[in-house]
């Protein structure tokens, strides 16, 4: 198995000295049967004091305070990882789940509701508009194949544009435009499959690519922060689909945050108490690297 190792470094600049307010970070991979955290670090500048939460969702988090003021703010994230990738089980769908329409089991609908809910006006219906166009090109009622081919769509009808800017587009948004950013097009999906009466999930995270430990080819955003969709489906549980890459499946994917909603899974959020104008930007450096054999370690990825 692939050991990672992954650093992210966060780094805010201001014109002058100033105070900042409470910050929380969410870096810290979720430990599960497919990852394993063999070491995990994070310094931060200006010293802050620390403590860590599990929010809602049973994400770690990072709450950090400050008592100096600075022009600088940096995070500075490093973890190393034993990372199992394996295909989906998706063979494992039970029966009455492998054709649309579907209904949940009575006794997870409670669980899965606000999760298969629409969040986001679209008083004309375009997505759900979107959504029956593939369908009818698609000719299938087949659960799995209409996701595969909602993820296809997403990354042959949309053009992908790299974001720095903070927050989400709404999904008429990336319908207006046809472009967005990798969490844009989660959005996107959450959505559409939402409009099927499924339930999705948010996820952030890391994406790394194969390549490096021999596998070939290339992905979108390997090497930079990432975000995706998990559907669940009844007897494979929560199954991850990258409608950036059109991947299905978790084997270049590292999970960091599970949401109802993309605002809930922001890897940093804070803010700071000075003039409007001293803030001048952030950066986000995000560097993946697989150990290779003999304790050597692969050239870090090429950032998007």
């Amino acid at each position: 198995m692939p050991v990672l190792r992954i650093k992210h470094v966060t780094t805010y600049r201001y014109a002058q000295p100033v105070r900042f307010a409470e910050h929380r970070l969410m870096c810290r991979p979720r430990d599960s049967h497919d990852l394993r955290l063999l070491d995990t670090g994070i310094s931060i500048s200006p010293p802050a004091a620390m403590r860590w939460v599990h929010d809602v969702f049973s994400n770690s988090v990072l709450v950090t305070s400050f008592a100096d003021e600075a022009n600088e703010l940096v995070f500075t994230s490093t973890v190393l990882a034993e990372h199992y990738p394996s295909e989906p089980d998706v063979d494992l769908i039970e029966d009455y789940a492998r054709t649309l329409p579907f209904s949940y089991d009575a006794i997870e609908m409670p669980d899965l509701a606000r999760s298969a809910e629409r969040h986001y006006r679209d008083p004309e219906n375009r997505v759900d508009a979107w959504v029956r166009k593939v369908r009818r090109e698609l000719a299938t009622d087949d659960t799995l194949k209409v996701l595969v081919g909602i993820t296809g769509a997403i990354k042959s009808e949309f053009a992908y544009a790299a974001r720095d800017e903070e927050g989400t587009q709404t999904p008429i948004e990336t319908l207006d435009l046809g472009s967005g950013s990798c969490r844009d097009f989660a959005l996107f999906m959450m959505e559409a499959v939402r409009s099927l009466g499924l339930a999705a999930r948010f996820v952030s995270g890391y994406l790394y690519d194969e390549s490096l430990i021999g596998a070939g080819g290339g992905v979108i955003g390997g090497g930079a922060t990432h975000a995706w969709v998990q559907v669940y489906l009844p007897g494979a549980g929560w199954v991850p689909f990258d409608p950036t890459n059109a991947i299905i499946g978790g084997r270049n994917l590292l999970r960091v945050a599970v949401a109802r909603d993309p605002a809930q899974a922001a890897p940093l959020s804070g803010s700071y108490i000075g003039p409007a104008g001293a803030y001048l930007g952030m950066s986000v450096q995000v560097d993946v690297t697989v150990e290779a054999g003999g304790g050597e370690v692969a050239e870090p990825l090429q950032k998007d």
